[in-house]
């Protein structure tokens, strides 16, 4: 087992507290003082300048896939030169009728190392196996879809 911890701080630096009136910007730290400012998604009143919780979720995946992914050719001797992602994640209505992040899709472009040739359904096996592996695909409900970039 392992703890992973954020500290998040939010105050208030508006004079009243209506919904339209309070400020979303606050501030997530981690580990060694890392400090990332966060808001509500901009359609929710937030700072676009802001990382907001879909946004960070999104990322979480997409990271946690890439990592997976990265440590699976490691270990089979797949040099991996570059890995770039732009994970897109859908919100809508869940089966219970509330708003959730429903579905992330994937689309990595990886360049492997010299040399190495890694055929179409043998990468589509390494995403397999690193989805089925990623810690937080494993903690979501949420569909993740692995496709090639766009």
């Amino acid at each position: 087992m392992s703890e992973h911890v954020a500290e998040i701080s939010w105050r208030r630096m508006s004079p009243g507290f209506s919904y339209e009136e309070y400020n979303r910007r606050h501030v997530w730290r981690f580990d060694a003082g890392v400090a990332v400012p966060a808001a509500a998604a901009p359609a929710y009143r937030g700072e676009p300048d802001c990382v907001d919780p879909e946004e960070a979720l999104v990322a979480a995946i997409a990271s946690c896939h890439m990592l997976t992914f990265l440590a699976i050719c490691a270990k089979k001797r797949i040099v991996v030169d570059s890995y770039e992602d732009r994970a897109v994640g859908r919100m809508e209505q869940n089966e219970a009728g509330k708003l959730a992040i429903t579905r992330v899709d994937l689309r990595p472009k990886i360049t492997f190392g010299r040399g190495a040739v890694v055929e179409a359904a043998a990468l589509a096996q390494l995403h397999r196996r690193a989805h089925e592996e990623c810690f937080i695909a494993n903690s979501v409900k949420t569909e993740i879809v692995v496709s090639g970039p766009a």
